[in-house]
């Protein structure tokens, strides 16, 4: 169960962790020394002595290993991951994507390395660019860095000196950066193109003396302010909806894998029929060891069977059973996964064909258990953390589940069907005169779904979409 929790881009790592802790378990995409090497042989090297101190030889007088020989004797136990269920060919070309880039903070960092600073106003200057966060924001306060450059580099500055060098690292590149909130942030990106026109001295002035408002699209108070017609406030707006609200966000971060969604299924449409198949990329083809089964062998053809060789055999024995109980749960791990996605995919059929959200099925989880007698914990296990690739995009499998609503016929449709007509009236409303939560429920009734105003404001607010008054453009 704990495998089944994996996702198929941390399925490499874990699989890795137990090739480290289990010897007799092998990828046989590595190569590998048949037999043993000096330093396994050497666990089991012990003296007579230590063996005469342990107790009887009763326990190790009947062992019998006859079925661990029989059962490996034609490499009956080697396993590959992928068997008929899921064709190579689909993962033969599929190749995942590695980012090499300059990171935001080494960006800010080359900079640096740009002025002319002393040994110690470099180290206070380093202290407020690593205090930056990767929206480029400087959240944290101009005391608490000064008490940081005191207790961990023993450094006495003050705000005065902290607020100087501040000043200095927003003239860096991306503008905006090292802002304290998002008002500073807009400032200092228009204060950089003061020159270019009237409107950028105008957005100045609205942000520096009307932020509040301006946030809130009170454009009626901003006019009467500022004494403004219609074309020059469009003018302010068009300056201001052109500025970076998080500088930083568009230099990406140096390479971390979660940054990637490594799809766990891939769904092709050939001719109308839909091929379901699992991503092993991640996963080497696994066996038991070699050596180890060699050991067994030896152990059998041998005559003379002290107690030393009888404990080595053992150990040996326990390790095959740990990696043949791993291999059957990655196994079963694959299995589990790829009739569980293939049940999704028949019950959501005219998505997959389609890509037309509103062709998805209301289904919970239980609908999913039942087809495939499966508890409700396993599928849930299964439709955590896990993506799908198709052609109309990448999903998570939490997607693909929601709850029913009826309609006026009695019909039961998905909430997600709902949710994008939602989408769909809000997108073509008219800008100037956005659609309030109750003209959208009157809307959405005349379409036949039974739906409350508090209903259509929820989901609203999780497809996270603002209210009428803030949708306002002029």
């Amino acid at each position: 169960m704990k495998l089944l929790q994996v996702p198929t881009a941390n399925l490499e790592e874990r699989i890795k962790e137990e090739l480290e802790e289990n010897p007799a378990l092998e990828a046989t995409e590595d190569d590998h020394d048949d037999g043993l090497t000096d330093d396994s042989k050497d666990e089991f090297e012990s003296t007579d002595e230590e063996f005469e101190s342990e107790g009887s030889e009763d326990e190790y007088e009947n062992l019998d290993i006859s079925e661990y020989v029989n059962e490996y004797d034609d490499d009956v136990a080697d396993y590959k991951l992928r068997d008929d269920n899921y064709p190579e060919a689909a993962d033969e070309n599929r190749t995942t994507p590695r980012r090499v880039e300059t990171s935001f903070h080494e960006l800010l960092l080359d900079q640096l390395g740009m002025m002319i600073l002393d040994d110690r106003t470099r180290k206070i200057a380093e202290q407020v660019v690593g205090s930056i966060d990767d929206d480029g924001y400087l959240r944290r306060e101009t005391s608490s860095i000064v008490d940081d450059l005191a207790f961990r580099q023993n450094i006495e500055t003050n705000e005065k000196e902290i607020e100087s060098l501040i000043k200095k690292i927003q003239d860096f590149d991306p503008a905006g950066v090292a802002a304290r909130d998002l008002q500073e942030c807009l400032l200092l990106q228009l204060n950089r193109r003061k020159g270019d026109g009237k409107s950028v001295e105008l957005a100045i002035e609205v942000l520096s003396k009307y932020f509040d408002e301006f946030t809130k699209k009170h454009y009626d108070k901003i006019q009467r302010g500022l004494d403004l017609n219609d074309d020059q406030l469009k003018d302010i707006i068009n300056q201001i909806i052109k500025l970076n609200p998080k500088p930083g966000g568009h230099v990406e971060d140096a390479p971390k894998g979660e940054n990637y969604v490594v799809p766990d299924f891939f769904i092709t449409n050939n001719a109308g029929k839909l091929e379901l198949s699992l991503n092993t990329k991640n996963a080497p083809d696994l066996r038991i060891s070699e050596g180890y089964k060699d050991m067994l062998k030896e152990y059998e053809r041998g005559t003379k069977k002290d107690r030393r060789q009888k404990e080595a055999v053992l150990f040996i024995k326990q390790k095959i059973d740990a990696a043949k109980w791993f291999i059957d749960a990655i196994k079963q791990r694959q299995q589990t996964l790829y009739n569980t996605m293939h049940t999704i995919m028949d019950y959501q059929r005219e998505f997959f064909l389609t890509g037309d959200e509103t062709t998805l099925r209301p289904m919970i989880l239980k609908d999913i258990a039942e087809r495939t007698n499966l508890d409700i914990s396993t599928v849930s296990r299964v439709a955590n953390s896990k993506f799908v690739q198709t052609e109309f995009g990448t999903y998570r499998l939490k997607f693909f589940f929601s709850e029913s609503l009826s309609t006026e016929s009695g019909e039961e449709v998905s909430t997600r069907e709902v949710k994008k007509i939602l989408s769909d009236l809000i997108e073509g409303e008219s800008k100037k005169k956005p659609l309030s939560d109750e003209r959208l429920t009157e809307l959405l009734q005349e379409k036949g779904y039974n739906i409350a105003r508090r209903t259509v404001a929820k989901y609203r607010e999780q497809l996270n979409i603002a209210v009428a008054r803030l949708r306002k453009e002029l």
